[in-house]
């Protein structure tokens, strides 16, 4: 089953209070195709980059089974992010974001990403998810990410993505902004009725929730204990592309309730090795076997009897 990835790739420099470095592998798009890539390939990466780009970042994404072919080449400069993390990692500070090739940017699908049957519209502006989107012609799973950048100067816009899409990934404060409520559950609620069929709201250290199409179809899933964060950037991009990769290697193009409980999991626990380096570093050599260590585990710290 194919996965087509759309959305940023990025080169991000970064600071916290252990460390900093420069020009490291960013954006959206390179965060979701690497922690798909565990469970699945092909994946089908679509996105821009500049002159600038390094060649190394290039041949790690190919080594993963990541096509290249939907990776656009500009003589512009590629999308920066400029960052620091403060003592609560839960915290950061923005320094400069350099929008570049993004400016002017229009997707581009051929025939292969265009016909995957799991359609991933990574963090990127609305506009260029709704150009991406009309572009895919077998569909039958289509996820969406987004951020309070887009709520904020993109409302109506994002609004269109919505009524377009099946699952909806968003981390909590963000969904209280775009819900306008300060409660996550009636918040998951409201943001179906916007559109999704599901969606998930991202919680950081505290997990994820989870709504479905019932009532009662609710799931809390708590997130992998880590003893240490390096550097979170990425962790939510990880988490989505997790859980499309363990759908995907599973057969799930059309998943039920109980499919994407599982796939929240498997997201959550490789989101969990992003957290403990720079950039991709930790998460670019996680195995199914790594995986599957940390689902023991989360399994045991999780489990109780009534």
């Amino acid at each position: 089953m194919s996965v087509t990835i759309a959305g940023t790739v990025a080169l991000d420099n970064v600071k916290t209070t252990k460390d900093s470095q420069e020009n490291l592998l960013g954006g959206s798009a390179s965060y979701a195709a690497l922690a798909a890539s565990i469970f699945t390939q092909p994946i089908h990466l679509v996105g821009i980059i500049g002159h600038d780009f390094p060649e190394a970042h290039l041949s790690l994404l190919g080594s993963k089974g990541i096509t290249l072919d939907g990776l656009e080449r500009s003589m512009g400069a590629s999308f920066t992010w400029s960052g620091e993390y403060h003592e609560d990692m839960n915290n950061r500070t923005t320094h400069a974001v350099g929008i570049n090739v993004l400016e002017t940017w229009l997707p581009k699908l051929n025939a292969t990403a265009a016909a995957a049957k799991i359609a991933v519209l990574a963090n990127m502006s609305p506009d260029n998810q709704m150009q991406t989107l009309e572009q895919f012609t077998d569909a039958d799973f289509v996820i969406a990410d987004t951020m309070d950048l887009w709520i904020s100067i993109a409302n109506e816009r994002l609004h269109d993505v919505m009524k377009k899409i099946d699952l909806l990934v968003i981390n909590d404060g963000e969904a209280k902004e775009f819900a306008q409520t300060t409660n996550l559950v009636e918040a998951g609620r409201k943001l179906q009725a916007k559109g999704p069929r599901f969606v998930v709201v991202k919680r950081g250290e505290h997990g994820s929730y989870l709504f479905g199409e019932q009532p009662e179809d609710f799931f809390s899933c708590s997130a992998y204990p880590l003893d240490s964060v390096f550097d979170p950037t990425g962790a939510g991009d990880s988490f989505l592309g997790g859980m499309a990769g363990w759908l995907s290697a599973n057969g799930k193009t059309k998943p039920t309730f109980e499919d994407l409980r599982q796939a929240v999991v498997h997201g959550s626990v490789t989101a969990s090795y992003t957290c403990e380096a720079f950039s991709t570093h930790k998460l670019q050599n996680v195995t199914q076997a790594d995986i599957a260590g940390r689902l023991a585990e989360l399994q045991k710290y999780t489990s109780f009897q009534a």
